[in-house]
C-alpha cells in the first residue's frame, strides 16, 4: 500500500507522515525533496506555482510512488497534492494508493506556519493554497486539531480497514510483513 498525506502546506503532511511510516516500518518521502532549485527559489520569494512548474515535480513523485509499488514495500509520501488533477497523475485511481486529507482551517495553519522557521515555504502563500484546494472525495478525511499521535493512531485503523489494508496486532501496532 502506497499512502500520501495531502494537504496545505502547514497542515502536519511531514510530520504526521514520518510518524505513521515509523508506526509502519516502512519508508518515507517528502514531495519537498523533489522540487527543482528554481520552484524552492520562486516560493522563497513568495511566488506562488503553478501548473507549469507543478508537472515536472508531479512527475519525480509518480515515477518514485510507482517505484515503490513495483517493490512491494508499503511506503508513505507527504506531499500537497491540491487539485484533482495532481491526485490523478499521483495515482489516486490506483487501488494501492491511498489518500489521507489533513484538514485543518486557515487560522490554524496560519498559526502554525507562522511559527515554523527554516522551511522554504512563504506563509504568505497559504492563501494561493486554499484557493488551489480541491478537496478529494475519496480521501481518508483527518482533523488536524487532534495531535500528531492521535491522527497517526486514528490513520493505522483506517489504514487497516483499507482493502490491501496494513494488518494490526491486538495492541493496535501495524504488522508490517
Amino acid at each position: 500500500m502506497i499512502v500520501v498525506v495531502m494537504g496545505v502546506s502547514g497542515s502536519g503532511k511531514s510530520t504526521v507522515g514520518q510518524q505513521l511510516a515509523d508506526r509502519l516500518g516502512c519508508g518515507f518521502s517528502d514531495a519537498d525533496s523533489f522540487h527543482s532549485a528554481a520552484n524552492i527559489e520562486k516560493m522563497r520569494r513568495g511566488e506562488a506555482l503553478g501548473d507549469d512548474d507543478r508537472a515536472p515535480w508531479l512527475a519525480a513523485i509518480r515515477e518514485a510512488i510507482v517505484a515503490r509499488r513495483l517493490s512491494g514495500r508499503h511506503h508513505v509520501f507527504a506531499c500537497s497534492a491540491l487539485r484533482s488533477r495532481y491526485r490523478d497523475v499521483l495515482g489516486e485511481h490506483d487501488g494501492d494508493v491511498v489518500f489521507v486529507y489533513l484538514k485543518g482551517a486557515p487560522e490554524v495553519i496560519g498559526e502554525r506556519l507562522a511559527s515554523r522557521s527554516g522551511h522554504f515555504f512563504d506563509p504568505a502563500l497559504l492563501q494561493s493554497q486554499f484557493d488551489t484546494l480541491e478537496e478529494p472525495r475519496d480521501a481518508l478525511v483527518i482533523d488536524i486539531r487532534e495531535s500528531p499521535d492521535a491522527i497517526v493512531e486514528t490513520l493505522l485503523h483506517k489504514l487497516a480497514a483499507c482493502p490491501g489494508g496494513v494488518p494490526l496486532t491486538s495492541a493496535g501496532a501495524a504488522r508490517v510483513q
